[in-house]
């Protein structure tokens, strides 16, 4: 559902979006404590069954694999991860859902890399620490052979899901079904050709790909038994710490344990994966003891879990939420606009009111937590007044008084296209819609479940927010190829800048880590000084779960959730 919101102008946006916000936190509050005499009377009447809402349909198939004994009956009442001897663990997220490019598990698939690894049915060759360092995983080791040349050794004692044992021969035919599906990791891996023999894989690209073990740790170089091949539902055959036998997109995921995993024993039986979009949905589920942990929990309802009841586990990532500029609007292809809007949303505000302090007001593409990112680079700082000097200096003037500018005819509109699967996506548009409404802007947000599609008709949008991991794999070429170049694939408002294709080619060919540390710093302030894109907040990624819930930590990609350490304390 398409959802408009009109321009709205104020002197004070920031005190009126607190307000708002003071509102929405005591109404949580108020719901929790409906809630909680709901589930009184409940227990009360002895109507129990939360055993039965925490899982779907699927989920009987799913206790029955884990090994469960007795007759299998659902709906005992009891809670999930209670269920006699089996562990039983519910997970809601609001992100695993077609809208953000995951409608399954299949890492051959558009983002579905992401839910793949994320719930610990995939593992990558390599994988980041926690200080984002690359080490093996699946591989146990690798050799540079020369610029073009790679050679792998692969671990000997891992098996898929499916009984086949992992070898050079089946990681070659995922990264050649890869390859041929995926159009980002074919362009970026550029393999020319893969040989196999016993543990070894070797891999040689068409030109130098410096980044390329690091491509190989991101969610789309999941490696996947081919021979297995792909269920209609999109289920997958791979290494993880858990099997996937059932799913139902934009619903649930039904796991478990993978009795032959390599790298240690799984310690939940049955995981039940559940898509909730709704902010205050996952809220109650999690009060109500529907789910045990959940991954998007909305900021407004954090003081709820703030006690001894719930562990809390957080981190900051480089995933940015911004802005990219649409260069075939006649509204943001005018530098002045750009520049206007780039000075007109304020960060900070957003950053310590509307996300209560969960995040990083953004300078550029990456956080501070880089050598590349943070003060490496300048850019526009709020400042109303400038901006408005900047717009009437180049002809937005508001000639009728209804505090709309207008320039040849023409009102400054500005059509904003974002999405609601990320809590903080509408957030920011309210925000930025208040703050540009009061220097002349008509802000017309378009937040939508169909921005995908949406996005790639330039006639239909001025500025496309949305949210990116821009450092996954620890290197900087990874953002600036994906969304910048007349290459990128998600190039959406089809920016150009001769100097930033300059230093892309120079990138591409250059292996020492400092000059691409450097280069990375020249073409984040080239398209900052274009104001191609506006970088408003990095995020603090948090996940919430029961106390019962143990071995569950945040990590700097975002990558890693579910995996054998993760337990729940019966």
């Amino acid at each position: 559902m398409t959802v408009w919101i009109p321009g709205m102008a104020t002197d004070q946006p920031a005190e009126r979006l607190r307000g708002k916000r003071e509102e929405e936190n005591m109404n949580r509050k108020i719901i929790g404590i409906f809630l909680a005499l709901g589930l009184l009377v409940t227990s009360l009447s002895g109507c129990g069954g939360g055993g039965q809402s925490a899982s779907s349909g699927a989920a009987g198939q799913g206790s029955q694999s884990a090994g469960q004994s007795g007759d299998g009956e659902e709906g005992n009442g009891q809670e999930p991860g209670t269920s006699g001897e089996t562990k039983h663990l519910v997970w809601g997220d609001t992100t695993f859902n077609a809208e953000n490019g995951e409608p399954d598990i299949n890492p051959h698939r558009d983002n579905s890399g992401w839910a793949c690894i994320r719930y610990g049915v995939g593992e990558t060759l390599f994988r980041f620490s926690d200080s984002m360092e690359i080490e093996p995983w699946l591989a146990q080791s690798y050799e540079n052979v020369d610029a073009q040349t790679w050679t792998i050794t692969l671990r000997d004692d891992v098996y898929f899901t499916s009984g086949r044992h992992m070898d050079a021969a089946a990681v070659k035919e995922c990264l050649e079904d890869l390859t041929a599906e995926h159009e980002r990791a074919a362009g970026d891996l550029r393999i020319a050709e893969i040989t196999a023999d016993g543990q070894t894989l070797t891999i040689r690209t068409a030109e130098p790909v410096p980044a390329l073990i690091n491509f190989l740790a991101d969610p789309y170089g999941c490696i996947i038994d081919m021979q297995a091949g792909v269920t209609e539902e999109g289920i997958v055959s791979g290494t993880g710490p858990y099997q996937a036998v059932s799913l139902v997109t934009d619903t649930s995921l039904e796991l478990v344990k993978n009795e032959n995993y390599w790298n240690g024993e799984p310690k939940i039986d049955q995981i039940t994966v559940r898509t909730i979009t709704d902010g205050d949905t996952l809220t109650m589920a999690l009060q109500s003891g529907e789910i045990d942990a959940a991954y998007g929990m909305p900021y407004a309802s954090y003081p709820l879990f703030e006690n001894d009841n719930y562990t809390f586990t957080s981190c900051a990532t480089s995933r940015v939420f911004f802005g990219a500029m649409n260069f075939a609007s006649e509204i943001t292809r005018d530098p002045a606009v750009r520049k206007a809007i780039a000075m007109g949303i304020d960060k900070e505000s957003f950053v310590e009111t509307l996300l209560d302090g969960n995040g990083y007001a953004a300078v550029g593409v990456y956080p501070d937590s880089f050598a590349f990112g943070g003060d490496a680079v300048t850019t526009e700082t709020y400042d109303p007044e400038g901006a408005a000097k900047v717009l009437e200096d180049a002809g937005w003037v508001d000639s009728d008084g209804d505090g709309v500018r207008e320039k040849d005819g023409q009102t400054l509109t500005l059509r904003w296209l974002t999405y609601p699967s990320r809590q903080e996506q509408p957030l920011l548009a309210e925000a930025a819609q208040a703050t540009l409404g009061a220097i002349g802007f008509d802000v017309q947000i378009n937040n939508t479940a169909d921005h995908n599609r949406i996005r790639t008709d330039t006639g239909a949008w001025d500025i496309y927010v949305s949210a990116m991991v821009t450092a996954p794999t620890g290197d900087p070429e990874y953002f600036l190829a994906y969304h910048c170049l007349d290459s990128s694939s998600n190039n959406d408002g089809h920016y150009h800048s001769d100097r930033l294709e300059a230093l892309a080619a120079e990138m591409a060919k250059t292996f020492d880590t400092e000059r691409r540390e450097a280069l990375a710093v020249e073409m984040q302030q080239v398209i900052l000084d274009d104001n191609a894109y506006v970088f408003c907040s990095h995020l603090r990624m948090s996940m919430i779960s029961k106390a019962s819930v143990t071995g569950l930590t945040a990590h700097p990609c975002d990558y890693y959730e579910i995996t054998a350490d993760l337990d729940l304390q019966m």
